[in-house]
């Protein structure tokens, strides 16, 4: 069992998405695609893309109406026992950016990567750090934390199934990290804007590293807070403008609506920033959603996982991970 078998899915976010029975409700797309006000929320946020998209991509584009975006959800099945006829895994959900340009008619592919989802991962931080930690007086992280779900990562990434449909990289782009403090640096990117460096490396970092992948920190120009971007390789020289312009778009915009403290601020970082839910000189966005609920639900995934997914294949889980060199 030296290679899992992925099966990829993919369907359109747009104003008529729906989340699919397998899609984790706490994913900002699908947060977004609930409630009363699911189409406002999606014509909202779509329409915020593709204007910060034209804000960024500003040369030859007077009315700032020339690009738009198109975003498809990337769903990685993963079946444990391909051979037999077991229920198929939904193991990672990541988005795909597609950009359109209306004065030449051209789409071209954008990123993949971008919004990174995983049921794995709730598990791991909602349920076994959570257990591993119970009744200690300091905090710790169990001594393979991150392993299983780091291979997983990178089998994907790794496999036929990827490199089929994608000829590059994923980069994923987050938050920042509230417990750290980032200072400027000298370096500056005609799109990815003024470089950060962090005090010390987050348990995200730790965390994104067993999948392989390594973190530098940009505010893009009319940006009010710095973005993780993780990915392999050279992210300054892997990829187009246009294609970087268009993870940035999208995911600041979810990051205006999920974090507003932090990317919707009122007033830009400065040249040393900590970022805090705590602030209070910000703007909301016109976009609905129940950030307590998130939380909730994160753990209820978790245990989710554990049940369906862990738990019934832990022994076949625990030998593919330790014999995986990837």
């Amino acid at each position: 069992m030296n290679n899992l078998a992925f099966t990829l899915k993919r369907i359109r976010f747009d104003e008529n998405y729906n989340p699919s029975k397998n899609t984790r409700a706490t994913t900002n797309f699908a947060n977004l695609a609930r409630g009363e006000k699911r189409q406002e929320n999606l014509h909202n946020a779509l329409a915020m893309i593709d204007n910060r998209f034209n804000a960024l991509a500003h040369w030859d584009n007077p009315k700032s109406d020339r690009y738009s975006v198109e975003l498809e959800i990337i769903s990685a099945e993963l079946n444990l026992r391909p051979d037999s006829n077991d229920e198929s895994f939904p193991a990672i959900e990541i988005l795909k950016t597609h950009i359109v340009d209306h004065k030449t008619g051209e789409r071209f592919e954008g990123i993949v990567g971008n919004n990174f989802s995983s049921y794995v991962r709730d598990y791991d931080f909602s349920v076994v750090l959570i257990e591993h930690n119970k009744g200690q007086t300091e905090f710790s992280l169990p001594d393979d934390f991150g392993q299983l779900h780091g291979n997983i990562f990178k089998s994907f990434v790794n496999s036929a199934a990827y490199k089929e449909n994608f000829n590059k990289s994923p980069v994923i782009c987050l938050s920042v990290s509230s417990k750290n403090t980032y200072v400027r640096t000298g370096n500056v990117h005609p799109v990815l804007g003024i470089e950060y460096q962090q005090d010390a490396p987050s348990l995200t970092d730790f965390y994104f590293g067993k999948m392989g992948l390594k973190v530098r920190f940009f505010m893009p120009q009319g940006s009010v807070a710095p973005l993780a971007f993780y990915f392999h390789g050279d992210l300054l020289s892997d990829y187009t403008n246009l294609e970087l312009i268009s993870t940035i778009s999208t995911m600041e915009t979810f990051q205006k609506i999920y974090r507003p403290e932090i990317y919707n601020a009122n007033s830009a970082a400065g040249q040393c920033y900590q970022p805090t839910l705590q602030h209070q000189d910000y703007s909301l966005t016109r976009i609905v959603y129940d950030r307590e609920e998130r939380s909730r639900l994160a753990v209820e995934q978790g245990k989710f996982t554990e049940t369906h997914f862990i738990k019934p294949n832990q022994t076949l889980l625990a030998q593919w991970s330790a014999e995986s060199v990837l």
